[in-house]
């Protein structure tokens, strides 16, 4: 079982190991990678000052019970003539694709070459990053991966406030008002299960619940399919309603399954 991250792991990232462990059992093995990509980053990004805190990250896989840590550089997995990229061209058109431009392609390309290397039976990957989640899974397919990927809901610290490595640049102020993107999107929901089927007025509501919060800076708030990621007009079964917002210098995102 692989889990592949960027490191300065957390709760979130000791709940994917944990699920890794269950699945491969006492007899299997739990790899866990951990690499920043320099391809999933725009220019202006924060791919210099991403958190790299290599002795935390070992000990933390190692008191989770780790059997394999894959750290490798940027030259050892890429060549500085390269030309080949994996490149998913649906899914990706929508939300972060969109606001992230070669986000994606980033995000394949290294997954791909992850795959290749260690050959893991299975992969874990959480929810809160839906549509990466929705390309993987679409990528595997497409490319006959022998690789079954298994997916873990949103770890939530006890405020609300999704897991992210990104989380430790809040100042003080950004971190308190931060929550507010999970009432936004409970708010949103309950809407819908009390009847609301207009996208219009849910992605409305949400809006106006994220614009209550000072610091907030919204990215975008969408009602996607989830299946195929484009927006709708109608809340369905299957609608996820996904955002991203900014807080200072910082974006976060999140989103729920409204049915």
């Amino acid at each position: 079982m692989l889990v592949p991250t960027m490191g300065a792991l957390h709760k979130a990232h000791g709940e994917l190991i944990r699920i890794a462990r269950k699945h491969a059992g006492q007899k299997g093995e739990v790899a866990v990678s951990i690499f920043v990509n320099p391809l999933q980053f725009g220019p202006g990004s924060d791919y210099e000052r991403y958190p790299r805190p290599e002795k935390q990250d070992e000990n933390f896989c190692r008191n989770a019970g780790v059997d394999l840590l894959f750290r490798p550089t940027p030259a050892e997995m890429y060549a500085d003539d390269r030309s080949v990229f994996v490149e998913e061209t649906t899914l990706s058109s929508t939300l972060e694709g969109k606001s992230r431009p070669g986000h994606f392609r980033g995000v394949c390309t290294i997954v791909t070459k992850l795959f290749n290397i260690l050959s893991p039976d299975a992969a874990v990957f959480g929810e809160k990053d839906f549509q990466q989640l929705a390309i993987i899974r679409r990528m595997v397919h497409d490319l006959n991966f022998k690789i079954d990927i298994v997916a873990v809901p949103t770890i939530r610290e006890g405020d609300g406030l999704a897991f992210s490595s990104r989380n430790e640049y809040l100042n003080l102020e950004e971190r308190k008002q931060a929550p507010v993107l999970q009432r936004a999107l409970l708010a949103a929901a309950e809407k819908a299960k009390a009847g609301e089927k207009s996208a219009k007025l849910i992605v409305g509501l949400a809006r106006n619940v994220i614009s209550e919060a000072s610091l907030a800076r919204i990215d975008y708030v969408n009602l996607v399919d989830a299946e195929n990621l484009q927006p709708v007009e109608i809340v369905r079964p299957k609608s996820v309603l996904a955002l991203a917002v900014f807080f200072g210098r910082t974006r976060l995102i999140d989103n729920i399954l409204l049915a």
